[in-house]
């Protein structure tokens, strides 16, 4: 055990159930159910893995105690509803045990919460009876209150769906009484005016509800089953939002009705995603004002912290927090007494062997998750959860690290994300790999994308590192400065070939384009890439606030996830930007969450429009013609950028065919997408030659 990390890596108790260190793999949705509602292999490989990655405690995650009324994602949500599916959870709880992981699982009904909009039209439920202009925000249902009878029945539900889980071999359940669920909805006087022992006359009756399943759980289950509950432990956005003061009385007495831990989190109306991932409240800009009480000190890392702080103060159970920290704040907030046990989530997505490599010291070797919230928006548009930089998610069993059946000499030509995947899984399964990359640095377009997203500078950056790193260690032959010659056919004799040379830019049929005033984004990439010998991502930002050859007024041509954030990046150096789109959707390649934060930044921008549904019909010295609704019109620009995405490399592609035995395409080269395909189709080949 690494001495860095004492308390971090400490075995710990959660009620009688006794932790292998204090990391706690937080639950979120995965959507690896099947549509039948059991346990398949695709959920029991993924927990497995976590398991295996030395994790303290794991909790399934956000389980329907009702079915299909209680969910949000449709019809792929965890659900425990029924004994026959019992057998499933038990075969999971199993592999999970398998490894010396205890494993909880998380229960909850999502009320009047109804995030993705896919659910049929259902029974809605809440404390009480809501009218559309009562709701506090878009996602959510029109509900209607339950009775006393009814609150009863859901009390039983939920502890009913924990014998279950207690049947199933579980060591214990987490009620999720957090964000706008059902729990919560009886918390808070938004949702609630009832006017019985349920309603909001006193603290105490309006945590009645909570308390009432966590005592009749610990009742009918047991002392040696835990129970934890997940709390708001203070809400914003709202006039009757929750304020800390109540919150934490909400702990105290879930603590005193038998609860084993507290995790505590903060929620925000008004805001997509709450704050549930409050370091995403700094895209594009930080908004003014920040909700109180919160630590904004490391830009929402561990921004909830000091509401865990304040629940310790009147508990004597463990207290929980997950707000994407890192092993390095986790111990020193362990060590200050601030918390009692780190939760991840991101972060063990993107690595799940992390536990294991802080436990010995190998943390160079972490995957860094970038904070992208890509495996969010997959499974808000009812997906399978996917991580932007571990292809592996998912698909463990299908990535399974498999030595090569013959080694093979193979070439990787380009050292963006996805020629590294590809090199590095290769090297590992025992391949003689070589990479080429003409640039003096491996990373591709990392280095530029982190130039442009300021939120993501290092991350991007450690990603880029972290790769080049594992090639390296895995045996790969890395030559920098180097581009691809056919002499080196010759010369190297590869069984395969891997073209990852990334994307070509797009050809336009504008008239005018070729004009002085007109920069493409092939040019951008390519000035910026030349600067980038010299200064690194955050310098080199820093810089172009100071000087750009762009103009005063930019217009952008282009609407996708290119032309969105060149326009963000203008705009915060000072440019007057109009962005014109052929398409009716803003953002397309964006996750939904920047998307819409994006939206929302640039609607109060007067230095910035967008118009959708355009036509360019010329460029000239002085501006762009268009026509939208049928008419021409002109505006205004200093400089015009070509924000177009990148045309498939099929001229390359055409130039190696025979070259080898077998030759493949990754990347942007063959389909031009998201970082996260790249990465993707890198493991997908090496994995597969």
């Amino acid at each position: 055990m690494t001495s860095k990390f004492l308390k971090l890596l400490e075995p710990a108790n959660i009620g009688k159930v006794k932790t292998r260190n204090r990391i706690i793999k937080t639950a979120q949705g995965s959507s690896f159910i099947e549509p039948t509602g059991y346990v398949g292999e695709q959920a029991k490989a993924y927990y497995e893995t976590m398991a295996k990655g030395g994790v303290g405690l794991l909790i399934v995650e956000s389980c329907g105690v009702e079915f299909p009324l209680g969910i949000h994602h449709f019809p792929v949500q965890f659900h425990l509803d029924d004994d026959k599916y019992i057998p499933g959870y038990s075969q999971l709880a199993q592999v999970v045990h398998k490894h010396g992981c205890p494993i909880f699982l998380q229960l909850f009904h999502s009320g009047p919460w109804n995030p993705t909009g896919l659910l049929p039209k259902r029974d809605t439920k809440s404390a009480s009876t809501l009218t559309e202009s009562e709701l506090p925000g878009p996602g959510f249902a029109i509900p209607r209150g339950v009775s006393l009878s009814e609150v009863e029945d859901l009390i039983q539900m939920f502890v009913k769906a924990a014998a279950r889980a207690q049947k199933a071999g579980f060591d214990g359940v987490e009620i999720n009484a957090a964000t706008c669920h059902l729990v919560n909805a009886f918390y808070s006087r938004i949702f609630n005016k009832r006017e019985d022992e349920y309603g909001c006359a006193t603290i105490e009756n309006r945590a009645r509800f909570m308390n009432r399943i966590i005592s009749e759980m610990k009742r009918q289950l047991g002392a040696d089953f835990a129970v934890t509950a997940l709390i708001n432990i203070a809400e914003y956005g709202h006039e009757k939002a929750t304020p800390i003061e109540e919150g934490v009385q909400f702990a105290r007495l879930a603590a005193e009705a038998g609860a084993d831990a507290i995790q505590v989190r903060a929620h925000g109306y008004g805001h997509r995603g709450g704050l549930l991932q409050p370091d995403r409240l700094f895209y594009p800009e930080m908004p003014k004002p920040m909700p109180k009480d919160l630590d904004w000190s490391h830009k929402g890392v561990g921004a909830i912290i000091p509401l865990a702080t304040a629940v310790k103060k009147v508990v004597s159970v463990p207290v929980i927090a997950a707000c994407r920290l890192d092993p390095e704040l986790g111990e020193k907030l362990l060590q200050n007494g601030d918390i009692d046990f780190v939760g991840m989530t991101r972060r063990l997505l993107a690595d799940p062997e992390l536990p294991n490599k802080v436990a010995a010291g190998k943390l160079e070797d972490i995957n860094p998750c970038t904070g992208c919230l890509y495996c969010m928006d997959v499974r808000l548009h009812n997906s399978p959860i996917r991580c932007r930089i571990n292809a592996n998610l998912g698909r463990e069993r299908e990535f399974a690290l498999k030595p090569a059946a013959k080694v093979k000499n193979v070439l990787v030509i380009g050292g963006g994300p996805a020629g590294m995947e590809a090199a590095r899984v290769a090297a590992l399964r025992g391949h003689k790999v070589t990479l080429l990359e003409q640039e003096p640095k491996t990373g591709g377009l990392l280095p530029l994308a982190a130039m442009l997203k300021d939120i993501e500078t290092k991350e991007l950056m450690d990603l880029a590192h972290y790769l080049t790193l594992q090639m390296q260690k895995a045996g790969v032959t890395i030559k920098t400065g180097t581009g691809f010659t056919p002499s080196m056919i010759t010369e190297l004799k590869p069984d395969v070939i891997i073209l990852a040379a990334g994307g070509v830019a797009a050809k336009s049929a504008i008239p005018g384009v070729d004009g002085k005033n007109v920069v493409s984004g092939s040019t951008l990439k390519r000035q910026l890439k030349h600067y980038s010998r010299f200064f690194g991502p955050k310098t080199l930002a820093d810089l172009t606030k100071i000087w750009m050859p762009v103009g005063k007024q930019v217009v952008v041509i282009g609407g996708t996830i290119h032309g969105c954030e060149l326009a963000e990046f203008l705009i915060k150096r000072g440019r007057k930007v109009t962005i014109l789109h052929s398409g009716t959707d803003i953002g397309e390649g964006m996750t939904g969450d920047d998307q819409f934060q994006f939206m929302r930044w640039i609607a109060g921008k007067k230095e910035a429009a967008i118009l959708t549904g355009v036509t360019i019909e010329k460029v000239s010295k002085t501006g762009v013609t268009f026509k939208i609704d049928g008419k021409s019109q002109t505006i205004s620009a200093d400089t015009v950028a070509l924000a177009l995405p990148l045309d498939a490399n099929t001229l390359m592609i055409k130039s190696l065919e025979g070259k080898a035995p077998e030759v493949y395409t990754v990347g942007d080269c063959n389909e031009p997408h998201l970082i996260a395909d790249a990465i993707a189709s890198g493991a997908t080949i090496g994995h597969s030659i």
